[in-house]
């Protein structure tokens, strides 16, 4: 269980254990209860019995690892896939699809305001593959937990992330790096963020990080002029009056 120390807007400062949140989760398979996967544009159907399937999973497994919640495009689905996990007594979610809600900020937005509005303040949100640029925002939003994939995905094709872009090392030869160097340094960039990201919830200018972050993501951009259009009751819920 998460125990939250502080918030800055709706991110939330914590400690998971030993570790301080927002952070990045060392995640293997054997970590994950089975669930039923599920592609995100599916009809309605498929979705549902991808739910329905998981909570029956999910009865089985152990309180401790790390549920997924489905239920595809269908907000109202993955708030019931949700519910189900957390009336069992999980307390830790990887959101599935989380490369198709990146590119789709309405999507995104409706999916994570209505989970972190309904689901325990102290239930972690897990995204195991994002982009650097979208890590400040989604910790903005009210996500606790991120994975080391998309660091290890760019290095095997040959790409350097940083907080503002990606760079193919062929096209745009920064630095000359192997696999394993470039794999080392995607994953201190991802480690980079996150501190700048729990630095700046301490100082309670994080809003101003995820503003300069959006700029370099067309995606992020839109996704943060949604946000501040159709959910100012969800930011100014926890935001502090002076």
């Amino acid at each position: 269980m998460l125990e939250i120390k502080s918030h800055d807007g709706p991110a939330r400062q914590g400690k998971y254990q030993t570790t301080e949140t927002p952070n990045i989760l060392e995640f293997n398979p054997e970590l994950m209860v089975p669930d039923e996967p599920m592609p995100y544009d599916v009809p309605r159907e498929m979705a549902e019995w991808s739910v329905k399937n998981t909570l029956k999973h999910a009865e089985k497994g152990d309180v401790k690892q790390i549920a997924v919640i489905h239920g595809a495009k269908y907000p109202n689905l993955r708030l019931e896939c949700a519910a189900g996990l957390e009336e069992l007594g999980y307390r830790l979610f990887l959101v599935a699809n989380p490369e198709e809600l990146l590119r789709r900020p309405q999507d995104l937005l409706k999916i994570i305001t209505s989970l972190r509005q309904n689901i325990s303040p102290n239930s972690a949100l897990f995204f195991p593959f994002v982009e650097l640029n979208f890590v400040p925002l989604l910790v903005y939003l009210g996500v606790d937990w991120f994975g080391n994939f998309g660091a290890d995905f760019y290095a095997k094709i040959g790409v350097m992330t940083t907080p503002h872009n990606n760079y193919n090392l062929q096209q745009y030869p920064v630095y000359d790096l192997n696999p394993e160097e470039l794999k080392k340094y995607n994953r201190e960039s991802l480690d980079f963020v996150l501190r700048e990201v729990r630095a700046n919830i301490k100082n309670g200018t994080l809003r101003n990080l995820v503003e300069e972050r959006c700029c370099s993501s067309p995606e992020a951009m839109s996704a943060l002029r949604i946000l501040d259009r159709d959910y100012g009751d969800f930011v100014d819920s926890y935001t502090q009056l002076y």
